[in-house]
């Protein structure tokens, strides 16, 4: 049994340690939300957040979770309101959607690290994020409202 929290839940998983972290998520926990992509941790719709990092979750071994606390697209926000996913809706970002969870835990992450990215910052960080339908213009330009929304919670916070 490997142990962990996610989305605030503590779960255990019955499943072999070195099975893709994704797999325990969508078929032992039963969140779909993070998407299956390439298998080798190169497209990013996988993304999830392990301790607070943006993480590969196709490439990431359940033994390596024990312990730790884990966030999935379905746990950003209760109601799907966080900042990132707000400014998501407002610019339209997605056309097929399916990269969309892994963009948006990616855009977390960069927020968290760097609350007001230059459009390089942007850039570096989410490259490693591919979306089919190039929607990187209105990602970048999300990510950028985003930045501002949250900032402007913290000034008035």
């Amino acid at each position: 049994m490997i142990k962990f929290e996610i989305n605030g839940r503590s779960v255990s998983v019955d499943a072999d340690p070195d099975t893709p972290l994704l797999w325990a998520i969508r078929d032992e926990i039963g969140l779909t939300g993070t998407k299956f992509g390439c298998g080798i941790g190169m497209c990013g719709a996988c993304t999830v957040h392990v301790g607070g990092r943006a993480t590969r979750s196709c490439i990431t071994a359940l033994s390596d979770v024990e312990g730790t606390k884990i966030t999935t697209i379905e746990g950003l926000d209760d109601q799907a309101n966080h900042p990132v996913q707000e400014a998501w809706r407002n610019l339209r970002v997605p056309q097929c959607g399916y990269c969309q969870s892994g963009q948006i835990m990616q855009a977390v992450a960069l927020l968290q690290d760097i609350p007001a990215p230059t459009d390089d910052d942007i850039d570096a960080v989410m490259t490693g994020n591919l979306c089919r339908c190039m929607t990187y213009p209105r990602i970048r330009q999300a990510v950028r409202e985003a930045a501002t929304a949250m900032t402007g919670a913290q000034d008035n916070g």
